[in-house]
């Protein structure tokens, strides 16, 4: 069936895109990110390059996300960056098109699933299969999913959270969050104007999160020194905050990622809940790398929670790995 071309599965995150090739793995991981010219329209720099211009551009330039909260903004920009990536990492594709998979938000809709296929068909790729993103996660993690039994994965993206248990190849209940790791952001962005008058970028705000941030049991005197620009003064203005600070404002955007996971299990089946119980949660996606974050889950819960190997690139490997099996999971790729 996939003779000469390439297999290639893509994680089209709001954050980062990562791509994996069969018998390579994950060849490329680049934010996602576009910098335009503004009365041009014209694409500057993709990826890195773009992200390094994030609140440091000419009012000539912009710097755009295209894909907000796991959903495409902008479709032209993504179908860019798509043919942009695919180029990169796959030069005879015009002689051998890939085979493509692309994986989506759980909620996504039917027009959302559309126009992200229809994008990676323009770019050119012979076949073009979608696959939810928790099926992607449960796959990456190595979850058996084609078994009668229980499995059940948190990925924590950057716009959007995917809480959800399969069993038998396809997902029994799920709930998709509309947080994620860029929420965690916007809350220390507020907490810092409102009780310092600091604004920062958003790069620094992922800097204070990697570095300090906790989902909870925040060790205490640990301290950041923070630089930005005083909002009364108009000044350069440097500033230290503790982690307890910091783990104190990630409350609100984590405690709807713990509603959300309660839900899914009030609606799980009893004999796939017992399951889940003796396997415990599986946590992935970059957000779920902010620290002690199994552990809040899992005093939450009462279940036993663990952090997948590669939580980053899960995603992205289930996704690959899946158009390996797509004859014995046929029923759930569209």
């Amino acid at each position: 069936m996939f003779a000469f071309s390439k297999k290639i599965g893509i994680d089209l995150g709001t954050t980062n895109i990562l791509i994996y090739i069969e018998g390579e793995g994950v060849v490329l991981n680049e934010p996602s990110v576009v910098a335009l010219h503004r009365e041009s329209n014209k694409i500057l720099a993709i990826g890195k390059e773009a992200r390094e211009m994030l609140g440091r551009t000419p009012s000539a330039i912009v710097a755009i996300k295209p894909i907000e909260d796991g959903v495409i903004a902008d479709y032209t920009i993504v179908e860019s960056m798509l043919k942009f990536y695919i180029k990169k990492i796959h030069k005879k594709w015009v002689f051998f098109p890939p085979y493509l998979m692309i994986c989506i938000p759980s909620g996504g809709t039917s027009i959302q699933k559309r126009a992200v296929k229809n994008a990676a068909i323009k770019v050119g790729c012979k076949k073009v299969f979608l696959i939810e993103e928790s099926k992607a996660v449960a796959i990456g993690a190595n979850l058996d999913i084609t078994k009668p039994e229980g499995n059940m994965i948190i990925d924590v993206g950057g716009g959007t959270t995917d809480v959800a248990v399969l069993s038998m190849g396809d997902i029994v209940t799920a709930q998709t969050l509309r947080t994620g790791g860029n929420k965690q952001n916007e809350a220390i962005s507020r907490y810092l104007r409102k009780k310092y008058n600091l604004t920062v970028g958003e790069i620094t705000t992922e800097e204070i999160k990697h570095n300090i941030g906790y989902a909870i049991y925040p060790p205490k005197n640990e301290k950041m020194s923070i630089r930005g620009r005083d909002l009364l003064a108009g000044l350069p203005k440097t500033i230290e905050v503790t982690a307890e600070e910091i783990s104190e404002t990630l409350s609100e955007p984590l405690s709807s990622i713990v509603e959300g996971t309660k839900l899914v299990l009030e609606k799980t089946p009893p004999e796939l809940a017992a399951d889940i119980i003796e396997k415990g949660i599986f946590l992935a996606g970059g957000g779920s790398l902010l620290k002690n974050f199994p552990q809040l889950i899992e005093e939450t819960t009462g279940i036993t929670t663990h952090l997948a190997d590669d939580p980053m690139s899960c995603v992205a490997i289930g996704t690959g790995r899946a158009l390996q099996h797509i004859d014995l999971l046929k029923k759930t790729y569209s």
